[in-house]
This record gives C-alpha cells, sequence and structure tokens, in this order.
C-alpha cells in the first residue's frame, strides 16, 4: 500500500479547494485527470477518501486523518527540493577552506573576493593553518577542501593539480643580491637564510644539495610563518626563500624577490578532498573558480 507522490498532491489540493474544478487547476491537470488520481489514490489504500457531491469534495473520516499527514510530507519534501535547487543555482551555501598562513594572507583573499562578488549568496569561509595541518582539516571533515602542497607518502585524499611554481630568493632593497643579473643557490648561500620549519623546508634543502653538493645551503633561524620570516629579512638578518605568489607580501614589506636558478626548483599545489565525498555545489564551484583564477 504504497500513494504515488502524484495521488497525495492531488489529494492535498483537493482537501484544500473542496473542489474538483480548482484543485485541478491548481495541479495543471483536467478534472478528469484530477479524479482518475483520487480513485487510485483509493484503490490503493482500500478505503474512500473523499465524499463526492455536485458542488463539494468531503473528506470521509479517514481522509481528515490522512491530509494532516499527507500535506506535511509534501510540504517537507518541496522545502527539501527548494533547499538542494538554492544550493545547486548557488543561491545557498557554505564553503569551508583550509589553506597554509602564507596562502591564506595573499591569494586566497583575492580568489575569495572576486569569487563573491559573482556569488554573494555563498559564504566562503578560509581557515588559515600551519601547512601541516591542512590535510588532518580535510581529513576530519573540518574542512570541504584544502589547498596545500604535494606530500609523501599521499595521504588517503583525492589530490588535483592547481599550480606549479618555482622557488624565489626574497631580500632587502639595495641587498648585495639586487646587483646581479640573475640570482643562485650558490648565491644564497653566501648569506644567513632564514627558513620555515616543517617538511615544506626539509624537502627544499634535500632537493638543493642533491643538485649542489659541494655547496652547504643550511638554515641560520627556522620560524613557524612566512611573514616572522619575511620581517626578519625586512630587519637584515638575513634572506629568505617563497612562492612567487607571496608578491603582494613582499611588496608590502618592502622587499625584492627574484627567480632562483642553479637549479630551479619547483613545488607542487594540489586542492585535497576527502575520498569518496563528492563536494557540495557551493564548494565545488568555488574550487573551479580558483582553478581558472590561478591560471589567469
Amino acid at each position: 500500500m504504497n500513494p504515488t507522490l502524484r495521488q497525495m498532491r492531488a489529494f492535498v489540493a483537493l482537501a484544500k479547494t473542496g473542489n474538483f474544478t480548482l484543485a485541478a487547476q491548481a495541479m495543471h491537470v483536467t478534472q478528469s485527470a484530477l479524479s482518475g488520481l483520487i480513485k487510485e489514490l483509493e484503490q490503493t489504500l482500500g478505503a474512500k477518501v473523499v465524499d463526492r457531491s455536485t458542488r463539494r469534495a468531503l473528506l470521509t473520516d479517514i481522509g481528515k486523518e490522512l491530509y494532516p499527514l499527507f500535506s506535511q510530507m509534501i510540504d517537507d519534501l518541496d522545502g527539501a527540493l527548494a533547499n538542494v535547487a538554492e544550493h545547486t543555482s548557488l543561491k545557498k551555501g557554505v564553503v569551508r577552506i583550509a589553506a597554509p598562513q602564507l596562502l591564506s594572507c595573499t591569494l586566497m583573499p583575492e580568489v575569495i573576493a572576486a569569487y563573491r562578488a559573482q556569488h554573494p549568496d555563498i559564504d566562503v569561509r578560509l581557515g588559515d593553518t600551519a601547512v601541516e595541518s591542512v590535510i588532518a582539516r580535510v581529513l576530519s571533515g573540518e574542512a570541504d577542501f584544502g589547498i596545500g602542497p604535494e606530500r609523501e607518502p599521499a595521504p588517503p585524499l583525492d589530490a588535483r593539480l592547481l599550480f606549479e611554481m618555482p622557488f624565489a630568493v626574497v631580500f632587502p632593497k639595495g641587498h648585495e643580491l639586487e646587483q646581479r643579473a640573475r640570482v643562485t643557490w650558490k648565491d644564497v648561500a653566501r648569506y644567513p637564510l632564514i627558513s620555515l620549519q616543517g617538511q615544506f623546508t626539509e624537502r627544499l634543502l634535500e632537493d638543493v644539495h642533491a643538485s649542489l653538493r659541494e655547496v652547504p645551503v643550511r638554515p641560520a633561524n627556522e620560524v613557524t610563518f612566512m611573514t616572522t620570516a619575511l620581517a626578519m629579512a625586512a630587519a637584515g638578518l638575513g634572506v629568505t626563500v617563497c612562492m612567487p605568489y607571496a608578491a603582494p607580501l613582499v611588496t608590502l614589506y618592502g622587499l625584492v624577490m627574484r627567480p632562483l636558478e642553479e637549479p630551479v626548483l619547483s613545488r607542487r599545489f594540489f586542492i585535497y578532498t576527502r575520498q569518496g565525498r563528492s563536494p557540495a555545489p557551493a564548494a565545488e564551484s568555488f574550487i573551479a573558480f580558483l582553478d581558472g583564477f590561478v591560471k589567469t
């Protein structure tokens, strides 16, 4: 005994109007089609729900019991479908992003502002964190997706390439390196290097030493955040290396950024999402927007 949704809608329309003609108009069907749906419902239930008269359709006792139940079910379903429609049309939704601190204070605010200009009804929430914490936030469900460098071994996440960038060196204006036509890692080794703590720098130094075994590139100071490294470089305490997307912050600190050569070392950054979990429409929309933004 399973009434169909169309049968229930027909019954609720008839109960609200008390008239077959008006109920058929509300359902956008013919009066005979509406009458047929009511008969099908009664056959399915094995009981009459409406007493027909020449003027009005009166609910039977069973019809009176079913009306509030069917009406609530339809309202709940319509509300859920409307909610889905708002999400898929990007008129509603929340996007939660986990990103490293440096990305969060350079590239991401620009992307979020540009996205919100197109989708003002979407709530975008940025969680700035240490690089090593990005993946943990995605795995825990705290973030819909995360942005971070490649990791080995690969975590149990889906990863799609966002961009690949070469390292650059950053130093104060008037520094000796500013006079050089090109800057190499051998040049960097001559000055105190301020680097970041953790796996990101460890892998970088491994790559440098693999290419330049005779050049000892060792950090003179290791800090947690790139803002600290830039502030120390601005104070004349050394040089630092970072990704080109940090250019706005480099300019803010009054520093100079130059490409690093011999060797040219790069890092790939990925968008990480949980395996087997499709992002919500708003999150998927933002990911696509982000991908297009970094490629322009």
